[in-house]
C-alpha cells in the first residue's frame, strides 16, 4: 500500500496557529465583551474617507493599478514623511505600495533571506514576525526582553545574539503588543551597535500615530541608517482604516 503523499510543506506544517487569532475569533461569539485581541483603534474609518472610497468606486476606479501602487498615493506618502520627519523618498524606485504592512513584511523578508541568514526577533512581539523568517528558510533568533527591563530591547543583547550569520534585526515600535517605544537616545544606542555588527533593519512603525509619550523617531532618520533600513507603515492603525 502507497503511503499517503503529505500535501502541506513540512515548514508550513509546523508553524504554530496564531494564538491571538484563536482569542479574536473567539471573542467574537462572546457579548458584551470588549476585544482588546487585535491590534485597530476604537473608532471606524472616518467618512471622508469611506466617502472617497465609494466615489472612487462609483467613477469605475476597479482597474489594476502599477506594481507598486497609484502614484498619486506614493506621492503623497513622501509628501507626509517630509512634513512628518524631513525624511524624502523617490516615489518611482523606492516607495511600495502593500496590502497592509504584513504583506510588506512577507515580501521584504523573501527578498531579503534565504536558508543559512540568522535574523534576530525580540519577544513580546507581533505573532507573524518569526513565522515569516522561517518560511524563507532562514532562522529566527529569538531575543526575550523581560519585565524589568521594561521589555525593552538593548544594545547588550544585540551583541550577544549577533554572529557572522545574522543579516537583520526585526524592530517594531511602538510595539505590539507591549506598547513599548523608544526615545531617540535609545534608538541611537541600537543603532550603533547594529551598524558595527552591519545589520539590516526591517522596522514596523505601523502604530507610530499612537506614540503619546514623545515624538516618534522613525529608524530611518537616524545617522547611517537610511541605506540599511526597509521602513514600513500603514493606514490600519493611525486611520482606522483596517
Amino acid at each position: 500500500m502507497k503511503k499517503k503523499k503529505q500535501l502541506i510543506s513540512n515548514i508550513v506544517n509546523d508553524l504554530p496557529p496564531s494564538g491571538i487569532r484563536k482569542f479574536f475569533d473567539l471573542v467574537l461569539e462572546m457579548k458584551d465583551v470588549i476585544s482588546l485581541g487585535v491590534g485597530e483603534p476604537d473608532f471606524v474609518t472616518p467618512w471622508n474617507i469611506r466617502e472617497a472610497g465609494i466615489f472612487s468606486l462609483e467613477q469605475g476606479q476597479t482597474s489594476y493599478t502599477s506594481n507598486k501602487g497609484l502614484m498619486k498615493l506614493r506621492l503623497a506618502i513622501n509628501r507626509y514623511l517630509k512634513n512628518t520627519y524631513d525624511q524624502s523618498y523617490d516615489p518611482n524606485t523606492e516607495i511600495l505600495i502593500t496590502t497592509g504592512v504584513s504583506e510588506g513584511l512577507d515580501l521584504t523578508m523573501r527578498a531579503l533571506f534565504e536558508k543559512g541568514d540568522k535574523v534576530l526577533v525580540s519577544i513580546p512581539s507581533y505573532v507573524a514576525y518569526a513565522p515569516l523568517v522561517t518560511l524563507t528558510g532562514a532562522h529566527a533568533e529569538i531575543i526575550a526582553t523581560n519585565f524589568e527591563d521594561g521589555f525593552k530591547l538593548k544594545p547588550e543583547m544585540i551583541e550577544k545574539s549577533a554572529d557572522s550569520k545574522t543579516k537583520a534585526i526585526v524592530l517594531n515600535y511602538p510595539n505590539n503588543p507591549t506598547g513599548v517605544s523608544y526615545t531617540k537616545k535609545e534608538l541611537e544606542d541600537l543603532a550603533r551597535i547594529i551598524r558595527r555588527k552591519n545589520l539590516l533593519v526591517i522596522s514596523d512603525e505601523v502604530y507610530s500615530e499612537l506614540s503619546f509619550d514623545f515624538k516618534h523617531t522613525p529608524f530611518m532618520s537616524l545617522p547611517g541608517m537610511r541605506s540599511r533600513t526597509v521602513y514600513l507603515n500603514g493606514f490600519s492603525k493611525g486611520y482606522a482604516m483596517t
